[in-house]
């Protein structure tokens, strides 16, 4: 029989952050409404993260090695305290390959979370991705 763990606020990573971040999401939605292209979204997330006086980077470039050679480099939208990843996207549903795409940013980064934030034709969606790999 296989046991299921009950999910306690304890267990959350970043709480209350992540509380906040996502608050910040609402706002810009609920400024703009739907259908704008993702790039204006994400110009509207980063004057809220500033406006709240958060420590964040935009577009951190990191590298992708083959065999330790970079043939590549891939961005995360965000980076808030060198501790979450804000990745926006403008879509009604959540792909495996956007969710793959976090849990990657995770691995690479060694971080803990991300927030995958999805503006749709409705509203705010938010999917928190764990990295199962970080060890603490």
């Amino acid at each position: 029989m296989m046991m299921e763990k009950i999910l306690r606020k304890e267990d959350l990573i970043y709480p209350e952050l992540s509380y906040k971040l996502v608050g910040l999401a609402f706002e810009v939605f609920n400024e703009l409404d739907a259908g704008h292209l993702e790039k204006v979204y994400q110009k509207a997330y980063a004057k809220e993260l500033t406006a709240a006086k958060f420590n964040f980077k935009e577009q951190v470039s990191y590298k992708v090695l083959y065999k330790n050679e970079v043939i590549g480099n891939n961005y995360l939208d965000f980076l808030v305290d060198d501790k979450i990843i804000i990745e926006l996207k403008r879509t009604d549903f959540y792909s495996k390959k956007h969710i793959e795409q976090v849990s990657n940013y995770l691995v690479v980064s060694k971080l803990k979370l991300a927030l995958l934030i999805n503006f749709t034709s409705r509203g705010v969606r938010i999917k928190r991705v764990v990295n199962a790999t970080k060890e603490d």
